[in-house]
């Protein structure tokens, strides 16, 4: 608003001094025409005499009216604002020495207002005078816009750049007369350094003169002049006053006063941080932390740094690679506890400064053996070998012993245990008959103890299916599976049936039973036995489940998995897995066509400038319909 104050008064000012320049013009014009009548009224009397009190009555009147002139313009110019009527016809009616209101005690020695040559000529002075006030009233309003753009778009350009420039200016010189003041030309500012690094304070001072510059921090005077003051080596002046600290510490930072050693005392103060990268410590020290399967266990570490740092925790996977983050500050308090929340926590501490430091902490947690076996059911045959693994997770460390059918086994060169880590192997090579049965792995630790059973057994495996979920034929379906078995296998036995399926539920329908004799295989013969079997007289598409179970010499063994297939149907429908997808589209609507339109973004500015035309248009409208009816009135 002060911008736009300030440019129209001085458009206001600008129109002033035209409209004082025209009436000097019309002011100058009566005052020959006033000449030239009284000259020829005293040729006609033939009196030199009257002639000169005239023309000395008309010069008197004429000073006065310029004089209420200059008076009039100063009072239009301290007014501010102003509309151009104000501006012009006032004064040109003041200032008039021919208007009815003038000066009385000349109108005997002046013509009338009614004098047709004086009227016409200042009907043509009003004429001219708005012919030319109008484009200069309208070039006026245009630069006074552009002006407080431009106005405006350098105070913005200042407020957004203020403060950027903190770097120190030119180095001071000394004053050339010593009644001129020093002053700084550099500013005081807060600098932000890293520990080791060095760090500048900038001084500079114009005209100090026979004046003394003093650093100080504090109470503690560190410079006076170009003597160093303190005995820290690690600070010095360079390049005039100018204060260089290196080698920063933690307890560098604070407050340094660059003083002007005069009755002013005038100071410059710089404020330094020290940035101190972060560190960290476990608690207790020693990183080692034991809790019991179920309690809880809280975890601390403490950083330090300036700025302070941030504290998360992690955990190490079994590959040393920390995991996503599973806490943050200084404290994990982790609740319940289980034995798989056992292992190394790491705390890191970042601030930013250099790289994240961390701090790794290892918890045991304490819990009574847990046994997993990597079989349950173990097959082989006389004369093979077989294992028997147990997998032991227990701390403290738990002691590991082998029982066959609730009897303790002894080592012996068939029988032969073996540790690596928590890994516990029983190896039994020729076997025998007697080395089938029941087996358990014993585990015990001060906490308490933990058993899991195997069996190990001559009867075949648990069948594998290899058989497509998809059958390629509508009335029947192959069915394909492998067995092991040592021995050879004596009868396979297959039973399917219907399942009628919705997305609601199954309902299974009666099992076919079908018994299978396998072929002759040498016992020079891989382990595996694989056979097929195709299933007739299905319904098309529809949904069957089958299950197998073989026995060999040494019995029947457990029945296996149930298998599920589907039968092709007669419209010869494709798979899904060999089926390709396609993606489809839909067609866009022609929303955007029909969407709302936005006005462009010069679209405000061009309005607020169509309406300035259009106010000055109806100025100048007014301006002349109003100077018509001041020069009827004068004329």
């Amino acid at each position: 608003m002060r911008i736009i104050s300030h440019s129209i008064r001085c458009g206001a000012q600008t129109y002033a001094a035209n409209v004082t320049s025209t009436i000097k013009q019309s002011k100058a014009t009566a005052t020959a025409t006033a000449t030239t009548v009284s000259n020829n009224k005293i040729s006609n009397n033939n009196s030199a005499t009257k002639s000169t009190v005239t023309q000395q009555t008309l010069t008197q009147a004429t000073k006065t009216n310029i004089r209420r002139l200059i008076a009039h313009r100063q009072l239009s110019t301290e007014v501010a604002p102003l509309t151009a009527p104000q501006l012009v016809y006032p004064s040109l009616l003041e200032s008039s020495a021919f208007s009815p209101s003038g000066n009385t005690s000349n109108s005997s020695a002046l013509p009338s207002p009614s004098s047709t040559p004086t009227s016409a000529l200042l009907r043509r002075s009003y004429a001219a005078q708005f012919k030319m006030n109008c484009p200069i009233l309208i070039v006026i309003s245009l630069a006074c816009i552009l002006h407080a753009s431009l106005l405006w778009n350098g105070v913005s350009a200042a407020i957004s750049n203020r403060g950027a420039n903190t770097r120190p200016m030119s180095t001071s010189q000394t004053a050339a007369m010593s009644g001129v003041q020093p002053h700084f030309l550099s500013r005081g500012h807060t600098y932000r350094a890293v520990v080791g690094d060095t760090l500048v304070l900038p001084c500079q001072v114009e005209n100090l003169g026979n004046f003394v510059l003093l650093w100080r921090r504090g109470i503690n005077v560190l410079t006076a002049s170009n003597i160093m003051v303190t005995r820290d080596e690690r600070i010095r002046l360079i390049d005039g006053y100018n204060l260089e600290i290196s080698d920063l510490e933690p307890q560098d930072a604070g407050d340094y006063v660059c003083q002007i050693s005069d009755k002013i005392n005038r100071d410059q103060v710089h404020t330094v941080e020290i940035l101190v990268p972060p560190s960290v410590r476990a608690i207790p020290t020693s990183g080692q932390l034991q809790a019991r399967k179920g309690g809880p266990i809280t975890l601390e570490c403490k950083g330090s740094g300036n700025p302070v740092p941030s504290i998360y925790w992690t955990k190490k996977s079994g590959a040393g690679k920390s995991s996503a983050r599973i806490g943050d500050g200084p404290i994990l308090t982790l609740e319940k506890l289980e034995r798989q929340q056992a292992g190394v926590y790491q705390c890191t501490a970042d601030n930013g400064v250099g790289e994240p430091v961390t701090v790794d902490m290892r918890l045991d947690v304490l819990y009574p053996p847990d046994i997993q076996v990597e079989k349950s059911w173990i097959h082989s045959g006389e004369g093979f070998e077989a294992k028997l693994v147990c997998i032991v997770y227990a701390d403290p460390v738990a002691t590991v012993s082998w029982y066959q059918n609730s009897f303790p086994i002894q080592t012996t060169d068939r029988r032969i245990m073996s540790t690596r880590a928590n890994r516990h192997t029983l190896t039994i090579r020729h076997i025998q008959q007697e080395d089938f049965g029941n087996y358990s792995c014993v585990a015990d630790n001060s906490l308490g103890r933990s058993r899991k059973y195997m069996e190990l057994s001559g009867r075949p495996g648990p069948a594998e299916f290899y058989s497509p979920k998809w059958g390629r034929s509508s009335d029947s379906y192959n069915l394909t599976w492998k067995i092991d078995s040592y021995p050879p296998l004596q009868e396979v036995r297959l039973l399917y049936r219907r399942v009628l399926m919705n997305d609601t539920f199954q309902q299974p329908g009666r099992w076919h039973d079908f018994i299978l004799t396998p072929e002759h295989r040498p016992a020079s013969e891989p382990l595996t036995h694989i056979m097929s079997y195709t299933i007739k007289n299905l319904h098309p598409g529809a949904y069957y489940e089958a299950i197998v179970q073989a026995k060999n010499s040494y019995g029947w063994n457990e029945v296996s998995d149930i298998f599920q297939f589907i039968v092709a149907s007669n419209t010869m429908d494709i798979p899904p897995e060999d089926a390709e997808v396609v993606a489809s589209s839909k067609s866009r609507s022609n929303s955007a066509a029909t969407g709302s339109t936005q006005l462009p973004p010069h679209a405000h500015s061009r309005t607020l400038v169509w309406c300035a035309f259009i106010a000055i248009g109806a100025s100048c409208l007014l301006q002349r319909s109003h100077q018509r009816q001041v020069s009827l009135n004068v004329g």
